[in-house]
């Protein structure tokens, strides 16, 4: 079964060298670049500054190796990897930084030189990184580097992984066959080796990856699975669904000489609150400066082609379910709502001349910068929702009060992966969930990169 192995076994050790190799490089690279900014020459290259970037270097790859960078990407989102880096350069910069000045030896070392060394290398490593991957991509269609995938599970678990492998081939995976523990549902995928899992004669499968694709709520059957394959060579991982994933997600906590799963216990408290309150203000003042002539011209332009005034208040619920009044550009006529309120379909609404515009382009949302100044909103959170609908949604959608322990945000964990406008509301919680029992300020980092990178305009947006 595993046609592959061959090629994955010559591969894999070499692509770690090549990516230890391409790191030094960089460190080394950027830091004799940034000596021939600073000084204009290598010519007679002062010998500290040499010792400087071979320490850094050796320190760089040890503190890249502890934050995962080395660790396999494949099928990971190209963003988390550049987030990753960037994390591990700001934790590489520290060290260097507390080392020279506890060692006093700061001033031998020219700060623009440090500074410039730092961000040459970053740069370096993901640029050669963002090259490296239509590269290894176009070696994965040609069916080289490539994993064997035998999926072990119920029908719809088993559907949803295969439909996600086959949407992402430069992922590297094949799935080649699949174990069913209902035997009835095989017809209805498009696999040729689909049978009822055996678990003798699938107890030593030959592949190179197995994925157990079961519910959490099924736990006696996932524990059977992984009992039976426990002499398997191959990796063996566990697909949960989202519900589960949560619940295997969170953190444990002691009390009284027991253990205990923190389920749903606010990570904003203490100093986690105060980063990320500094946060928002630091990076919402930063984008209000920058983005003020830009919102001048929609006030302007809003104006301009309607009656009424240039900004939309509207009663959203926050952090503690307190409600507050989320400002907005103005997009549709006055009085449109005097018929009643509705949720979704809001493509069908009314707008003004610019106002679909504005609401493709998201444009609309820039006047919550000043929600955040005032400490309605966050930068990054769940979208907050009109305060009539919470009533209503806190009995039908499992976990959504669980949203409000967190200060709503004008971007979110749930909308950069395209659940935002018109689209289910269950899977925007799960998200929403998600992201608070994960919340970083680097993952907060990341969703907003993710919003820009993956552009303001989106086919859900309204």
């Amino acid at each position: 079964m595993a046609k592959n192995a061959k090629t994955l076994s010559g591969f894999g050790p070499y692509s770690h060298i090549a990516a230890r190799t391409v790191d030094a490089t960089a460190f080394l690279g950027g830091g004799f670049l940034a000596y021939l900014m600073r000084f204009g020459s290598l010519v007679d290259m002062v010998e500290r500054y040499q010792w400087m970037m071979l320490s850094g270097t050796l320190l760089g790859l040890i503190v890249f190796s502890s934050c995962g960078i080395y660790r396999s990407w494949r099928g990971a989102v190209r963003v988390e990897l550049v987030v990753r880096i960037a994390h591990a350069f700001v934790i590489l910069a520290a060290m260097i930084f507390a080392y020279l000045y506890f060692s006093k030896t700061g001033a031998r070392f020219s700060r623009i030189w440090l500074g410039l060394w730092l961000i040459n290398s970053f740069v370096l490593s993901v640029g050669v990184r963002t090259l490296a991957y239509p590269i290894l991509n176009r070696i994965r269609s040609q069916g080289r580097n490539r994993k064997d995938v035998m999926l072990v599970g119920d029908l719809e678990s088993c559907r949803t992984a295969l439909k996600h492998i086959r949407k992402q081939p430069s992922a590297g995976f094949d799935v080649v066959a699949v174990r069913l523990m209902d035997a009835a549902g095989c017809s209805t995928l498009e696999i040729k080796d689909c049978r009822a899992f055996d678990s003798e004669m699938d107890a030593n499968v030959s592949t190179d990856e197995i994925w157990v694709c079961l519910p959490l709520s099924r736990g006696l059957a996932v524990e059977k699975v992984l009992r039976d394959l426990v002499h398997c060579i191959g990796n063996v991982r566990y697909l949960p669904d989202m519900q589960g994933l949560r619940l295997l997600n969170h953190d444990i906590s002691t009390v009284a000489g027991l253990y205990l799963l923190d389920m749903s216990c606010s990570p904003m408290s203490g100093a986690a609150r105060f980063i990320k309150a500094l946060e928002d203000k630091i990076l919402a003042g930063i984008a209000l400066l920058v983005l003020s002539p830009l919102m001048l011209l929609i006030a302007i332009a809003v104006k301009l082609t309607s009656q009424g005034p240039v900004l939309y208040r509207q009663e959203r619920t926050s952090w503690n379910g307190v409600p507050f009044q989320m400002l907005k550009f103005r997009t549709m006529p006055l009085n449109s709502e005097s018929n009643g309120i509705n949720w979704g379909n809001a493509m069908h609404k009314k707008t003004t001349r610019i106002g679909r515009w504005l609401r493709r382009s998201s444009l609309d949302e820039l006047p919550q910068l000043i929600n955040v100044l005032k400490g309605d909103m966050s930068l990054v959170g769940p979208r907050p929702e009109r305060t009539v609908f919470v009533e209503r949604f806190k009995h039908e959608i499992p976990g959504y009060m669980q949203k409000h322990m967190v200060h709503a945000g004008i971007t979110g964990w749930a909308q950069v992966h395209g659940w935002r406008g018109d689209t289910d509301l269950k899977m925007r919680i799960e998200y929403d969930l998600w992201y608070i029992d994960n919340w970083s300020v680097w993952l907060d980092l990341k969703i907003l990169f993710l919003t820009v990178w993956r552009g303001l305009f989106h086919p859900h947006a309204y």
